[in-house]
């Protein structure tokens, strides 16, 4: 047992190619790939920037983001106590940009999260057992892959009704396949590497299996995979909003902000421009995380970084 034990060890996967044992460990060089990567960092700043915004609302924001004054009606940006002017009811911008943060951070993050924890089980299950679990699975999933990811997200979210719950629901429901078709994948991947045949030959459960040898290899890719779709649900959720089935007036909401401007849009353009271009920059920033964090962990950029850093020393 002690031997197999120690082989159980020594071949362990391990993305990392054998080296010098770096100075930094592999959370240092993982983070310093991200910072050497100028856009994940801007993407980073950028979120970190709405997650305070949608903390501190309540302090932060000059205005009541629902209360509309009839006389300040479509007051352009950079007006006195209106940074960003006012809307066509006379509320202020601003305002609702920054309680929106919370509907729009709470509609990304919370679903997918939920995703990730139903996908887990699904996918690594799936992806270990195979048989007919495996094609049951799958299979199912298949039906929702057929069709387009907005196609399904409008579809469940008009068969569930408009408010934020029925959203978040409709946002799982459309993660779910996704990931769960890549931890399937991944998992199918590594059930027959050799770090996974030591460790049954060791004794190791099937639970023990699944959590301790398989789940950490597959959740980096995941953990990518996931900060990437969170901006994408983003605009999802705004685009259910822009519709009208979705988060429902005067909830301040990115979404409806937009709908809201389109009815003035010749008039004060910035009142739809405002929020959209909100949407999309904070969609990007989720993207280009998702990017930085994929070069972060690819172990090729950490031994270049450990190579760079060895010869700087």
């Amino acid at each position: 047992m002690t031997s197999a034990r120690g082989l159980l060890g020594k071949i362990r996967y391990r993305p990392e190619a054998p080296g010098v044992p770096s100075r930094l460990g592999n959370a240092g060089e993982a983070w310093h790939a991200f910072c050497r990567d100028r856009f994940a960092v801007a993407g980073l700043a950028i979120i970190l920037l709405v997650a305070v915004c949608a903390v501190f609302a309540p302090w932060i924001a000059p205005e009541d983001p629902t209360l509309g004054v009839g006389r300040d009606r479509l007051l352009p940006p950079l007006t006195e106590e209106h940074l960003l002017g006012t809307d066509g009811q006379g509320r202020d911008i601003l305002s609702r940009l920054i309680w929106g943060a919370r509907i729009s951070l709470t509609t990304g993050v919370v679903p997918t999260v939920a995703a990730i924890v139903v996908s887990v089980v699904l996918g690594l299950t799936a992806g270990y057992f195979q048989g007919w679990f495996g094609q049951l699975v799958m299979r199912v999933l298949d039906i929702f892959l057929a069709f387009p990811l907005v196609l399904l997200g409008v579809a469940l979210v008009s068969v569930l009704g408009p408010g934020m719950t029925n959203v978040m629901v409709s946002l799982v429901l459309v993660e779910i396949p996704y990931m769960t078709r890549l931890v399937f994948t991944e998992t199918s991947l590594l059930r027959s590497r050799e770090f996974v045949v030591a460790a049954k030959v060791c004794g190791s459960g099937t639970p023990q299996i699944l959590l301790r040898e398989i789940l950490p290899n597959v959740f980096s890719t995941l953990i990518v995979y996931s900060t990437t779709i969170v901006g994408s649900m983003i605009v999802l959720a705004a685009g259910f909003s822009f519709l009208g089935i979705g988060i429902q007036p005067p909830t301040a909401d990115w979404g409806i902000m937009t709908s809201d401007g389109r009815l003035v849009l010749s008039k004060a353009p910035y009142v739809a421009t405002i929020p959209g271009l909100t949407i999309a920059l904070v969609a990007l920033a989720f993207t280009w995380v998702g990017d930085g964090l994929r070069d972060a962990l690819d172990p090729r950029i950490r031994r270049g970084f450990r190579r760079a850093s060895e010869a700087a020393a």
